[in-house]
């Protein structure tokens, strides 16, 4: 097993915003307190020490212990409950989606790289101890974004669904129909001993659980409960209720509206683009049949796509008995969830870290501490094999990361026996035009004109014969076209990062605990490169 790395801006595969983040540009300073290096969690430690409601704490280790009396508990996971009711105890946070089989790869970076972080901070820190924590979206409702997993190049969807899936909370659907999304995945992964592992891991989560929070709850503490990780479902009355003057505020001052707009107008001025745009309220009324929008008209309060109405004072009626029925969206979650753990950090993907600087002066207007933000770890995993074949085609790492028709370009090129970059007799002729230029302004400037559409008639016909003696090395040159092709087409499923493409039981079939074991051991979240991660010898 090897590990080599590239940096983030060689991958073409992340945003400028995220880029200028990483490299700490002094534009974006402004939008976070302090960038995510072991010498700057002393003082996140001590502002969120001062800043937390410490009260809270009895709740959230009461809340952690129901939500997993019917899970084996780890000694570490023990621990660590016990661990959080200390007012010297903080967490790590990343968060995700209750993707279907855990959906694509990057479900494990994420894990591994809170893991991983809360692992540094306790060897800096020793006076202090750090909890990895999971937070499920149990609340989301976009159920197309869940319900499918690829595995082995095939899509594998969940049709049969709960017919209220349009709308509903994902966290409360039902795993009915689940039992021939698992025949097929069970087909598909084979036999062995590492496939007959995801098959039980998987059969119990989703035909023994009866929804899709504690399925996907079983599943993250079997892969991560020797690690510690504590996994939270947020939507309870007992947490809620400590959200309660925030909810208030919200509809009476819309308060993320006002604060994180003006944030994207800055954002939209330094020419970044804005990742989600807040609604002038941003909660959403939850039940168990649906999840919808509420929206202020006038003095009344409305939900969406229903017939309740009420006012002002009977909204905080409700909030007041029920708060577990307000569900805040992308851009109060965050509040929320720092509002409720003893937080330091969150990490995400560069999606998530986009909407987050949005926040700061939200964050600043409700006197909560915002959290550090970093980047999780993104690989690229392949074999002995693939990485044998990307040296005898001469393929450098960065170069993997090429569109194919640039790759397979720039290859053909290398390797060609004639020259068929005409870049030089392009300036060549370009520099007889000058001449040509000074002759007409000279003697007649309104032949400019045609001078002008002459060039660009020669040097179009020089860019076309370049292109047909290109196809025609690449028809020649055929197998090595074809072999180059192939070995991205495997890395690279759908001609996107493998990471978001494909799910982790693909490679879990192959290597069994040392995917996982070697990803704790590789992964480096302070460590601002992408990973590329050889498996085998050679």
């Amino acid at each position: 097993m090897a590990t080599d790395q590239i940096p983030y801006s060689e991958t073409n595969y992340y945003t400028k915003l995220i880029l200028d983040y990483l490299e700490e540009k002094k534009d974006l300073q402004k939008f976070y307190n302090r960038f995510p290096k072991p010498e700057n969690f002393k003082a996140q430690i001590e502002e969120k020490r001062q800043n937390y409601d410490h009260g809270i704490r009895k709740d959230l280790v009461e809340v952690l212990r129901k939500q997993y009396s019917d899970l084996k508990v780890t000694s570490a996971v023990s621990d660590n409950l016990d661990l959080l009711q200390s007012d010297k105890t903080f967490t790590v946070v990343t968060g995700h989606q209750l993707n279907l089989f855990t959906g694509p790869l990057y479900f494990l970076y994420k894990i591994v790289s809170t893991i991983n972080l809360t692992v540094r901070l306790k060897k800096e820190y020793s006076e202090y101890d750090f909890v990895p924590v999971y937070w499920m979206a149990t609340e989301d409702h976009d159920f197309e974004e869940i319900n499918f997993f690829n595995l082995n190049g095939k899509k594998f969807k969940w049709n049969n669904a709960d017919v209220r899936a349009g709308n509903a909370a994902v966290g409360s659907l039902s795993t009915s129909g689940l039992e021939d999304v698992f025949k097929l995945f069970a087909a598909e992964i084979g036999g062995g001993a590492n496939a007959d592992y995801l098959k039980e891991l998987f059969e119990h989560a989703y035909l023994k659980h009866t929804n899709l929070t504690d399925a996907t709850r079983y599943i993250a503490n079997e892969l991560f409960g020797e690690q510690g990780l504590v996994i939270l479902a947020a939507g309870t009355p007992d947490l809620k209720k400590h959200f309660r003057d925030y909810i208030k505020n919200e509809f009476a001052e819309q308060s993320s509206h006002k604060y994180s707009s003006s944030t994207a107008g800055e954002f939209e001025e330094l020419g970044y683009n804005v990742q989600v745009n807040p609604r002038e309220i941003n909660l959403f009324y939850l039940t168990d049949e649906f999840r919808e929008r509420i929206i202020k008209q006038d003095d009344n309060f409305y939900v969406h796509g229903t017939e309740i109405s009420c006012t002002r004072q009977e909204l905080f009626g409700e909030v007041d008995k029920h708060p577990e029925r307000f569900s805040p969206n992308v851009m109060m979650r965050p509040l929320y969830q720092e509002v409720i753990l003893p937080n330091l950090c969150y990490i995400g993907g560069g999606g998530e870290l986009a909407y987050w600087l949005e926040l700061k002066e939200y964050f600043k207007s409700q006197k909560i501490t915002f959290p550090m933000l970093l980047l999780r770890n993104s690989a690229l995993l392949q074999s002995v094999k693939q990485d044998e074949k990307r040296r005898k085609l001469n393929i450098s790492l960065s170069e993997l990361f090429l569109k194919q028709h640039e790759l397979i370009n720039r290859k053909v090129r290398q390797i060609s026996n004639i020259n068929i970059d005409l870049s030089g007799q392009k300036e060549h002729l370009k520099e007889q035009f000058k001449n040509m230029y000074d002759l007409a302004e000279k003697t007649d400037p309104s032949f400019l004109g045609a001078v002008k559409a002459q060039e660009v008639k020669q040097l179009k016909g020089l860019d076309n014969l370049e292109k047909r003696l290109l196809r025609a090395q690449k028809r020649k040159l055929k197998d090595e076209v074809e072999r180059i092709a192939s070995l991205q087409n495997e890395l690279f499923p759908n001609r996107g990062l493998q990471e978001r493409q494909t799910n982790f039981s693909e490679y879990y079939a192959e290597y069994g605990q040392e995917l996982i074991d070697t990803l704790l051991e590789e992964l480096n979240p302070l460590d601002a490169n992408f990973k590329i991660i050889t498996f085998g010898k050679e």
